[in-house]
């Protein structure tokens, strides 16, 4: 799905200020994300009790400056949570033809195009192109650190809220199911060790690794990772994310 020639998403771009986030864990996740990407502790709801639009635009600004102003990564992906009472992630499973990641769980995202010029629009373009995310229905809360993809890609991951009532659908070349995960329950959520089978080179092994299980889907690898982060930044979970080899073997490669 291509984006419209002058689609008009992307110059309405909004940030989600802990103020008017009524949710309290939503909250909790906006005032340390921003409180990060300022490098001081978000403004509470009761400071923001008599702001004026002023202020309101300021903020958000310097918040968005923040964003648009860190160094580009290889690719970008959308960890979208639904804002509503009951909190749910946004997660995906990949087209099981595609080249690379075929059939694994994902977050909406891709690779960084020269035309992107920042992180934010990488996330928020991808997601309109896989699942018909309109990039002036994502409402920003801020960043998570980058990770690195078995590739060796590095991926940005922007967090941001979206309305619960939606209609996503599935660009099926790329995407083959779109899921959610409850997420107050992911918070605490215990993770299940996954094996699987991995070849590189010459050398095939099996390797163990925390995964979690959601809506019949196993969750783990780079996506895993990116869950990892969120939680602990906004929630102090601290998870070993481990990768160890069972069984290794060298390939027989006469054929």
């Amino acid at each position: 799905m291509a984006i419209p020639q002058h689609f008009a998403g992307f110059d309405e771009l909004a940030v989600a200020l802990p103020a008017y986030i009524r949710q309290p864990v939503l909250r909790q996740l906006a005032e340390r994300m921003q409180g990060e990407l300022l490098g001081s502790v978000a403004q509470s709801l009761t400071q923001f009790d008599a702001i004026n639009a002023a202020d309101v635009i300021a903020q958000s600004t310097r918040i968005l400056d923040k964003l648009y102003q860190t160094p580009i990564a290889d690719a970008s992906v959308l960890v979208a949570i639904t804002h509503e009472p009951r909190p749910k992630l946004l997660l995906t499973r990949r087209s099981i033809h595609l080249t690379s990641h075929a059939g694994e769980v994902s977050c909406a995202g891709g690779k960084y195009e020269n035309s992107d010029g920042n992180n934010v629009v990488t996330a928020l373009r991808e997601a309109y192109e896989e699942i018909a995310l309109p990039p002036n229905k994502v409402q920003l809360l801020g960043q998570l650190p980058s990770q690195t993809s078995k590739s060796g890609m590095s991926v940005r991951p922007i967090v941001a809220l979206i309305a619960p009532d939606l209609i996503l659908v599935p660009e099926l070349g790329e995407i083959s199911r779109i899921f959610w995960a409850d997420f107050e329950t992911l918070i605490t959520q215990p993770t299940v060790e996954y094996k699987v089978n991995y070849s590189m080179q010459a050398q095939t092994a099996t390797l163990l690794t925390p995964s979690w299980q959601i809506d019949g889907e196993t969750v783990w690898g780079l996506t895993g990772k990116v869950i990892a982060s969120l939680l602990e930044t906004g929630f102090d979970r601290q998870l070993d994310w481990y990768y160890h080899i069972q069984n290794a073997q060298v390939q027989n490669l006469e054929r």
